[in-house]
């Protein structure tokens, strides 16, 4: 009869070779340490369960491991099961060194993330135990391609309060944060025989490059002190838009171009999308309302928790025209590609009314630094002129004429990480050329925030 497979242990793949059973286990166990597959301190199994999962006898097992403990590789104490031991890994004959990791910053200003210390990680884990011990057991099979409907209803209710999104849960779609929903459109742009896309001048290249994998190619649009203008819009099949805090320069859509991009889009049955990216932040403003809320049936409302709580998430959504959600659908490929875990999570998180209190928390903090960083600049770099500061996580300093790129060096000798500003210019864009850094005031955890300012004052010019 054959033997009964182990029900009990950890797994591990060995392939014995060669010199009898023994030397041939003790052999492929061997070159797995050496070769660092199993790592320093991994847990073996026992001789018991490894013999039964090979098929070979317990003591054929318990002979290789103490061979080995005797060698150094392994290590064992009564009562306690076998472990690698901590010893240098000797990568074999002829394998290719290892890529040397780049040094990390001393200080990291670099615009796109939030302080990831400040994660509410005591009031997250309360929402994900009640989340779980409320959720129906339907919540862990293959879920609703749109997203869960706990989620969408607590979105909807919170992005009609919060951001005057005119939204029912039937026309959201959760995604996996806003790069996966912009590849979504831009498949079904592409699916409708689209060839072109307006951006803005200023902007993120992974976004270009994104509607560009898509088979479709961007074209910049003017912009001055008032924002981007639309009015070289003509047969292009969408705009994508940051209006109520363009990233990077900081500022407001003019309400004129608002709504003549509206107008534009009901003109000529054009989409438009709106990246609302850190739209919950602001300081010295009225909160700007969703341009969602002139026209749902022309825009596309783009959020995220990746400003608000944190990028790992991978929490997103879209608030689509009501023609357009099977379209998306299609695209997506009927699957729900978001944690039903994490979604129900953030569905307790906002409807408990924690959400909020972590953002008003979160204005609070990046408040003072924001109020720091300009009292800083007035006080050591009085020709250095900051824009975009009424909201947001991040600031462009003005430099004088042609100092950008020494501001960048004098940064990186400084073990400094910040972008210049013409990093996120389009490069088909005709804008006046302007020397700036973009600086990310909100990424810093709060211990290493004085030293980041520290660091910005040594780099710019007096």
């Amino acid at each position: 009869m054959a033997k009964p497979r182990a029900t009990f242990g950890v797994d591990l793949h060995l392939e014995p070779t060669g010199g009898g059973v023994r030397r041939g286990l003790t052999d492929a166990l061997r070159e797995a340490v050496r070769t660092g597959r199993l790592a320093p301190g991994t847990r073996l199994p026992s001789s018991r369960a490894l013999a039964a999962d090979l098929g070979v006898a317990r003591n054929t097992v318990a002979d290789a491991y103490a061979d080995l403990v005797a060698e150094g590789w392994l290590t064992a104490r009564q009562g306690s099961a076998t472990r690698v031991s901590d010893r240098t890994v000797v990568p074999p004959a002829g394998a290719p060194p290892r890529p040397r990791e780049p040094g990390r910053p001393t200080h990291n200003l670099v615009p796109g993330t939030p302080d990831l210390a400040s994660f509410p990680r005591a009031q997250w884990l309360k929402a994900a135990r009640r989340a779980l011990a409320t959720a129906p057991y339907q919540a862990l099979d293959y879920g609703d391609p749109r997203g869960r409907i706990e989620l969408r209803t607590a979105l909807a209710g919170y992005l009609s309060r919060a951001r005057g999104v005119r939204a029912d849960p039937e026309h959201i779609l959760v995604c996996a944060g806003f790069s996966h929903g912009l590849r979504l459109l831009g498949a079904v742009l592409r699916a409708r025989g689209a060839r072109t896309v307006a951006v803005e001048s200023y902007g993120l290249d992974v976004h270009w490059n994104l509607l560009a994998a898509a088979g479709l190619r961007t074209v910049p649009l003017p912009f001055d002190e008032r924002g981007t203008d639309p009015g070289e819009l003509t047969d292009e099949a969408a705009v994508l838009l940051t209006p109520a805090h363009q990233f990077p320069m900081g500022g407001t859509l003019h309400r004129d171009r608002r709504a003549a991009v509206v107008e534009w889009a009901r003109r000529t049955g054009g989409l438009v999308v709106e990246d609302d990216y850190d739209g919950e932040f602001r300081y010295d403003r009225q909160p700007v309302g969703a341009l969602q809320g002139l026209d749902p049936d022309h825009v596309v409302h783009a959020g995220t928790a990746s400003k608000s709580l944190a990028p790992g998430l991978r929490l997103g959504w879209l608030v689509l025209p009501p023609g357009l959600m099977e379209e998306v659908l299609a695209a997506k490929g009927g699957i729900d590609s978001c944690g039903s875990l994490d979604q129900l999570t953030l569905a307790e998180f906002l409807v408990s009314g924690a959400y909020d209190r972590h953002v008003r928390a979160a204005r609070l903090r990046n408040r003072r630094r924001r109020d720091a960083l300009v009292a800083e600049l007035a006080r050591r770099a009085p020709r250095v002129h900051a824009t975009g500061i009424a909201a947001g996580l991040h600031v462009v300093l003005r430099l004088p004429p042609g100092t950008e790129q020494s501001a960048l060096r004098a940064a990186a000798w400084q073990g400094l990480a910040v972008h210049g500003l013409h990093r996120y210019q389009h490069p088909e864009a005709t804008v006046e050329r302007r020397d700036a850094l973009v600086v990310g005031y909100g990424t810093p955890p709060d211990h290493a925030w004085s030293g980041a300012l520290e660091a910005l004052c040594a780099v710019l010019p007096e």
